[in-house]
């Protein structure tokens, strides 16, 4: 009993990881869905303050996106400009979240495809767009800090894998490609850099995340990220994109953190943006995952499991942030509903996958619960404490006598 006792103690060691992780989600829309009157519930279908039930979770860390001018954009969900984000980052704060803000640098949606410059700045030069930058960071970060509300983490700038600030909307100039010239890459490198420096200099313990979502493109990551480590960015965390659904399995996510591990950048990684559908598949879906998860509650909570498992294999991980979680029942808020989200628009109650992201922090996902009866039956587990009739025959992370154990 002593031995079994000790064994259980040693494998609990082993598969603890730093506190220091982070969990959470990308609630940009939450004002407005309180706004607009939705009612918020527990699974028991209590109502709920979304915030403290959030925390209450075991979720630590929220994340905003800011526009410099949203106006200009018609897209119900392009709305937050700084008094919005003063606002919600304040309340983020307050609740016991660290707070993550997601500097856009443009009026509407900045990914890889659209990284226009806002109307105000689109007549200026290089070099006038680099104080710009600088002036923009810091008088943001001044008044967020004034407001109660200094950002934890700061991205400067959203999916930002091939530059930004492009120019006027459509402009082929300025993209910062592999094979792009010096000169637009010495272009990015000095907005980064005028973007750091007033991080920096407001906000001196914020991390600065630089974010990509080549996920299933290893080599075109270790070329970015080697370009910054060349080039002098200061930069605390790689932050990455991760959808299925756009970007591939669960594999093409482990092959980029190896990789990228392999790399010694001596950087911390986060998933900044991540989801799986509950039911109804995304627009523009590219890899259809449904044979391994489907789309169904269950599939989503199973996507979830499996995704902080293989998470949790690596030590260099650090967050893990759901985007749009709080998407819940009234389409009036946004022109479309994201089915991805993490509440039944139907009941207002969290998907059961909501429950799975905690478990990130523990490193486990219920792999305590289920030790004694793996070494006492010798039947394998899933981490959600399903016992499995034979070895699976599926991939993914089980435990069987007493260890955790990787099926490819």
């Amino acid at each position: 009993m002593k031995k079994l006792i000790l064994l259980l103690l040693l494998i609990m060691l082993t598969t603890t990881v730093s506190a220091q992780k982070y969990v959470g989600g990308d609630i940009s829309m939450l004002t407005k869905y309180e706004d607009a009157g939705v009612v918020y519930k527990d699974k028991n279908g209590t109502a709920v303050q979304p915030l403290p039930f959030f925390k209450e979770q075991g979720l630590n860390i929220m994340r905003v996106r800011l526009f410099v001018d949203p106006s200009k954009d018609n897209d119900k969900g392009v709305c937050q400009d700084l008094d919005y984000v003063k606002k919600l980052g304040k309340r983020i704060k307050d609740a016991g979240f660290n707070f993550m803000l997601d500097f856009h640098y443009s009026d509407t949606w900045a990914d890889p495809a659209k990284q226009w410059t806002p109307d105000a700045w689109k007549t200026l030069s290089d070099t006038q767009l680099y104080d710009k930058i600088y002036e923009y960071t810091k008088e943001c970060l001044q008044q967020l800090k004034t407001a109660g509300a200094t950002p934890d983490f700061i991205q400067t700038g959203n999916e930002i894998s091939y530059g930004m600030l492009w120019g006027v909307e459509g402009t082929t100039a300025n993209r910062c490609y592999t094979n792009s010239s010096a000169a637009n890459w010495n272009r990015f490198f000095q907005l980064l850099k005028k973007a750091g420096l007033a991080c920096r200099e407001e906000c001196p313990q914020a991390k600065i995340i630089l974010h990509s979502e080549r996920t299933p493109n290893p080599n075109v990551l270790t070329d970015y990220f080697d370009r910054m480590k060349d080039n002098g960015i200061d930069y605390d965390i790689i932050g990455l994109s991760y959808y299925p659904a756009y970007h591939g399995n669960l594999n093409t996510l482990e092959t980029a953190l190896n990789t990228l591990e392999n790399k010694h950048y001596g950087k911390d990684i986060m998933i900044v943006e991540t989801g799986y559908c509950y039911a109804w598949p995304l627009a523009g879906t590219t890899f259809d995952y449904t044979s391994t998860y489907p789309y169904t509650e269950e599939g989503q909570r199973h996507f979830t499991a499996d995704l902080v498992a293989k998470l949790n294999d690596h030590s260099s991980v650090k967050g893990l942030l759901w985007w749009w979680p709080e998407d819940n029942g009234n389409k009036s808020v946004t022109d479309s509903w994201w089915n991805a989200a993490l509440y039944n628009h139907n009941t207002g109650q969290p998907y059961a996958a909501f429950y799975e992201l905690k478990n990130f922090l523990d490193g486990s996902t219920g792999m305590k619960e289920n030790l004694r009866e793996s070494i006492a039956d010798g039947s394998w587990y899933t981490l959600d404490g399903r016992r499995q009739s034979t070895r699976p025959a599926q991939k993914g992370v089980f435990i069987h006598n007493g260890r955790k154990i990787t099926i490819q």
